[in-house]
């Protein structure tokens, strides 16, 4: 199963987006699927607020998950990190118009009426799925370069 494929199936399972995007390359990176799945698990939704989509956030701790500095003074990974950043919310609001949770879905999340209809509306089940797979290509892209 590929990333996309792993990705859109752990979406579907009622992961969130952060946590199907990220679990999807968890265990190539070194890190097993349940403790991605656990770590993504506040970061669905914009933070439950609608903020920086989950999608990209998953996708995000992917690129720091390969990439991200670990030892003190060592710039080269934090500029490539930053650089790796950059590109992929670029990338991500170039392809889908912006990479805010609440703008994609025209509607404010953090409220009970936008909730409301993001669900009457499919948004979830969807619109968001859309946003799992361009995170997830986007970024599969970035890590083959």
């Amino acid at each position: 199963m590929n990333h996309v494929e792993k990705s859109l199936k752990l979406f579907e399972s009622k992961f969130n987006c952060a946590q199907a995007v990220f679990a999807s390359f968890s265990k190539e990176l070194g890190l097993d699927e349940k403790q991605a799945l656990k770590i993504g698990g506040c970061f669905g939704s914009g933070m439950r607020k609608g903020e920086v989509c989950g999608a990209c956030t998953g996708a995000l701790m992917v690129l720091g998950l390969k990439y991200g500095q670990f030892e003190k003074g060592d710039v080269e990974s934090k500029t490539k990190t930053d650089q790796l950043c950059v590109e992929f919310l670029e990338k991500f609001e170039s392809l889908n118009g912006s990479y805010i949770c609440n703008e994609l879905l025209n509607c404010d999340i953090k409220t009970k009426e936008g909730v409301e209809y993001a669900v009457k509306n499919n948004l979830f089940t969807e619109f968001c799925p859309k946003m799992v797979e361009s995170a997830t290509v986007i970024v599969e892209e970035l890590i083959k370069e």
